[in-house]
């Protein structure tokens, strides 16, 4: 059974990213939603906190990085990488979203090399950024339409195509690419690839501007006749048309809770923040009385607060069933819906809420509100969590149910 406090191993992580959100994220989040594309110079010096947190056991807590459903000889309850991870980035998340995002060696591409990789690739990519490149101009959040090619040719596969929204695209050293490897074959034949930058016929074409999370670099790129070597295919190379696109898709069960993370933290700085600016001018949240018999602004936030209980408990939920190796497809998808919506439900509230404090620059929550926004996007939008859910509750497969 699931324990709803955080376990004590886990305590001084939290407490660490806690500081890092306040002393590094909070301090400087205005300067890099306003400076675009310049690289956060301040997050250099946490790469060696970040390694010192890992050798001490806390493995992939302090931020983006990735998380691997391991073997483990207890059988009974265990809170490993999947919950300490989201623990780590809900604390960080409450700094800033587009700074955890713009962490060296914390890409989400690095979740996909723990989820898939070998063990001879987990080593060979050890200590690198990976950023990871799914949506094409003509395939957003239908993953299984993708439109890249990878063609074995020898020792390489040639890659072709267009990747858009790739975060981290710019600054991070690899770059997992899905591709498939015969279109006739339809989801079962998408593959992941680590393409190293620099390689030949991988080209940057271009940085997006953005309503939100600034601090993080969001690139576009055109793969031509990019020749990638075959080792670096990610997970088994056979296409298996039963297994369908179950491979790839354990990428997903893996990140879209550390997504949901994201957005319960910025969630919990919303609430916080406003609770805040409420308490200044005098109003006051009795939590023995009903929420009829309060404030209307009191009232709003109580059950703002409802639905961000609702999203961090479906959170831990999918993280803690990932450690103990039991399936989460249903509940990681059912987290990422839940605590997206959420976000940007409490985000704008609190806005309006806090009327023109909330919507001036001279506080964060004009910030958060745009920040939001991206965590109902991507890693699968908010429609498409539905559709995936409604699919395992009904028990129809992707073709019975669109």
């Amino acid at each position: 059974m699931i324990n709803l406090e955080t376990p004590k191993k886990f305590r001084v992580l939290t407490d660490q990213a806690h500081l890092v959100a306040t002393e590094i994220f909070r301090a400087n989040s205005r300067k890099y939603d306003r400076a675009e594309h310049a690289y956060p110079k301040e997050l250099d010096m946490l790469a060696s906190l970040m390694d010192g947190m890992e050798e001490a056991g806390a493995r992939g807590g302090a931020g983006a990085s990735g998380v691997r459903r391991e073997a483990s000889a207890d059988e009974g309850n265990r809170n490993g990488s999947n919950l300490s991870t989201c623990l780590g980035i809900m604390e960080l998340c409450w700094g800033d979203v587009g700074l955890l995002l713009a962490m060296p060696r914390q890409g989400l591409g690095n979740s996909a090399i723990a989820s898939v990789a070998n063990e001879e690739q987990l080593q060979r990519f050890a200590g690198r950024w990976a950023a990871m490149a799914i949506t094409e101009p003509g395939c957003g959040s239908d993953s299984a339409n993708i439109r890249t090619t990878a063609v074995l040719d020898g020792d390489h596969y040639v890659l072709n195509g267009e990747k858009i929204y790739v975060t981290s695209g710019d600054r991070a050293d690899l770059v997992v690419v899905w591709a498939t490897l015969d279109r006739s074959k339809g989801r079962a034949a998408i593959k992941s690839f680590v393409v190293e930058k620099g390689t030949p016929g991988f080209e940057l074409v271009r940085l997006e501007h953005k309503l939100g999370i600034r601090a993080s670099d969001t690139a576009a790129f055109v793969l031509k006749d990019c020749r990638v070597p075959k080792e670096n295919l990610l997970g088994d190379p056979e296409v298996n048309v039963e297994k369908g696109f179950a491979g790839v898709m354990q990428t997903f069960d893996n990140t879209r809770p550390l997504v949901a993370s994201m957005a319960i933290g910025l969630t919990r700085a919303c609430l916080e923040e406003t609770w805040a600016q409420l308490k200044r001018v005098g109003v006051e949240v009795d939590y023995s009385k009903p929420a009829l018999n309060q404030s209307a602004a009191a009232a709003a936030l109580l059950a703002l607060e409802a639905d961000y209980e609702a999203a961090r408990l479906l959170t831990l939920q999918a993280a803690w069933m990932a450690d103990n190796r039991k399936p989460n497809s249903l509940q990681a998808s059912m987290a990422k819906a839940k605590a997206g919506r959420t976000c940007v439900d409490v985000a704008l509230k609190c806005v309006e809420i806090c009327g023109a404090i909330g919507y001036s620059e001279n506080d964060l929550l004009e910030k958060w509100a745009r920040d939001a926004k991206i965590l109902d996007i991507f890693e699968g939008t908010q429609q498409i969590q539905l559709l995936i859910v409604s699919r395992r509750l009904l028990g129809k497969s992707s073709a019975e149910l669109k």
